[in-house]
């Protein structure tokens, strides 16, 4: 495929591509050759974590993929028990290690658990030391997102969290419009909600364009400047995951979209998810 993924500047002035390949892949083992597949097929940015136990295969996919490494934008994130000064810094180059790579592009805190703003502050000197381009949160909302813009001397680029059409974090969004920092979505389209896939508007533009209901999704997001990572280990649907960009939505349409948000009784959920990944410790010994 010969496609131009658009990017974006983020505020520490280095550029990212706006659509990722998401290495969210279980079984794990599968995750190296879902990454070959995807920078075959034309991806440039690669999403992955130390909780989801893949970074050798992903750095393996990298490094044999034939492609420069300053083409490829990689992505990886800290687990809980990996925060607090001295022991982040100790992680970030466990993790460098597991790439094989001298540097990752952007490292997020996956959660807003454990030290996190010990562990920032030893991100900060990984950027300072040239082993990560930029920093940034994962799940960081309200006051613990304000914990890190209290201290913070690098601002985070961006916060990776959930977001589709029924929750399109506008609260979030207008807090991170204030250091110019980017929404990365994960779980793009609902996590393949058929209530939302069957939404008029989302079946009307599919017909008006000629696209999926997916694709669809996917166009409202990079229309609204978000980063996204539409998951799949099937090179057709990675392949129609980048389809997005010979048409534009009206901004009339985006807005038609932006009313299918939903009230969510966000707090209890994320209490929620956040319990889950207290349970999610990640090795400390490779």
């Amino acid at each position: 495929m010969n496609i131009q993924i658009p990017t974006l500047k983020l505020n520490n002035g280095i550029t990212i591509p706006q659509i990722g390949f998401g290495a969210a892949i279980f079984p794990k083992e599968k995750a190296g050759k879902a990454c070959e597949d995807a920078l075959k097929i034309g991806y440039r940015h690669i999403d992955t974590a130390h909780g989801y136990g893949n970074e050798i295969l992903v750095g393996e996919a990298i490094r044999n993929s034939g492609i420069p490494r300053e083409e490829i934008f990689l992505t990886s994130k800290l687990g809980y028990n990996e925060l607090g000064e001295g022991l982040t810094g100790k992680a970030i180059d466990r993790m460098l290690n597991r790439f094989k790579l001298d540097y990752i592009d952007l490292v997020l805190i996956h959660w807003p658990l454990g030290d996190f703003v010990g562990g920032w502050k030893d991100m900060e000197k990984a950027v300072e030391q040239g082993k990560i381009r930029s920093i940034g949160l994962s799940n960081f909302y309200d006051e613990d997102l304000q914990k890190i813009l209290d201290i913070c001397k690098i601002k985070p680029v961006v916060d990776q969290v959930e977001c589709y059409p029924y929750f399109p974090q506008n609260k979030l969004r207008k807090q991170l419009k204030e250091i110019n920092c980017y929404i990365e979505a994960y779980s793009p389209i609902g996590r393949g909600n058929k209530e939302l896939f069957n939404e008029k508007i989302l079946v009307d533009l599919s017909k008006k364009y000629n696209k999926s209901v997916p694709q669809v999704i996917l166009r409202w997001h990079v229309d609204k400047d978000n980063i996204i990572f539409p998951k799949s280990t099937k090179p057709e649907h990675m392949k129609d995951n980048l389809n997005i960009f010979d048409f534009k939505l009206t901004e009339d349409e985006i807005n038609e979209i932006d009313k299918l948000e939903k009230k969510i009784d966000f707090k209890e959920y994320f209490e929620e998810r956040k319990k889950e990944n207290l349970e999610r410790t990640v090795s400390l010994e490779d």
